[in-house]
């Protein structure tokens, strides 16, 4: 059936490119080295560790942040016991206070950063549950936090010929023309796909109208919501109009000052948020961020959606 021809050309891409894996980069496509600056958020663990540990092994400086700082410093040692350069820093991006204390860190050791990869998320549910009881904290963290590291990062993104990257994570779940699991309101659906209307105040009044409705229990009639892990579907949702609407601000850089932003689905990944349940291992699942932060300049685009390391609609 349908189903199995999706799942045999998804497991073929798969295939393809764990072959473009094991091709090292050529001399002319390497524009980083080790004073190229990576920081990867909520990295202590599953897709966002595989990041760091990725990013490192290709010869970046990575800067691993996680909210704990035990596990942080724990991954931290796992990698530079490897012979990796890796440096840990604690990050809430849930916390104003937290975000502004690691940009002023970074500012001061290293003068800003060439790469960032917004990876820290929550997601409450697994299998086929469907709660709503932590969606202010799953909306606050995936898109309010994201958003907040995006915006006190973008004035530290160092110029350079090559351009910084900025890439989010997110999800095939929170796909606006999605075949399955899409918002039933057509006319919303149609403001959140029209570039000229997108805006983060519509992104934001489609979040909030969303939350007040959890609130007064209309949530599963009112708004045509997603209906499989509807919060972390709208959450990142959002993270995909916000990465189509920032990235339109940038286009207008000159030469040098380039801010390459994207946003990416790792798949359905075996680590704890899954409940192991996945079926990509987290070195897949990280492949399609690295490859979008290691991109040649002649390659990169912005405010595009990727997974397998291909454009897919949003």
């Amino acid at each position: 059936g349908r189903k199995e021809r999706i799942r045999e050309r998804r497991e073929k891409r798969r295939e393809e490119v764990s072959l473009l894996r094991a091709i090292p980069y050529s001399d002319q496509h390497i524009w980083w080295s080790s004073n190229t600056i990576a920081a990867v958020t909520g990295a202590n663990r599953g897709i966002g560790f595989e990041i760091a540990h990725q990013l490192a092994s290709h010869g970046l400086t990575v800067i691993l942040t996680s909210r704990g700082t035990a596990d942080g410093e724990g991954a931290v040692k796992i990698l530079r016991e490897k012979g990796l350069s890796v440096v840990f820093h604690q990050l809430d991006i849930t916390d104003e206070s937290s975000v502004r204390a690691f940009a002023r860190w970074v500012l001061e050791r290293y003068g800003g950063i060439d790469i960032l990869v917004n990876n820290a998320g929550v997601n409450f549910n697994t299998g086929s549950s469907n709660s709503i009881e932590f969606a202010e904290e799953v909306i606050a963290t995936n898109y309010f936090g994201t958003k907040n590291m995006i915006e006190a990062m973008i004035p530290l993104m160092r110029p350079s010929d090559s351009g910084a990257r900025i890439i989010n994570v997110s999800s095939r779940l929170g796909r606006l023309n999605g075949r399955r699991n899409r918002i039933g309101n057509v006319d919303l659906r149609k403001k959140l796909e029209d570039e000229d209307l997108l805006s983060e105040e519509v992104i934001e009044q489609t979040l909030n109208s969303f939350l007040q409705q959890v609130k007064d229990g209309s949530w599963k009639d009112g708004g045509g919501w997603p209906q499989v892990f509807t919060d972390y579907s709208l959450s990142k949702l959002a993270i995909c109009c916000y990465t189509r609407a920032r990235a339109k601000k940038k286009t207008k850089m000159k030469r040098g000052e380039e801010i390459y932003m994207n946003c990416y689905c790792p798949g359905w990944v075996k680590t704890g948020m899954t409940g192991w349940a996945g079926h990509t291992s987290p070195e897949e699942g990280a492949d399609t961020g690295v490859w979008l932060a290691l991109l040649p300049v002649d390659r990169c685009t912005s405010g595009k959606f990727f997974a397998e390391r291909r454009e897919i609609s949003f």
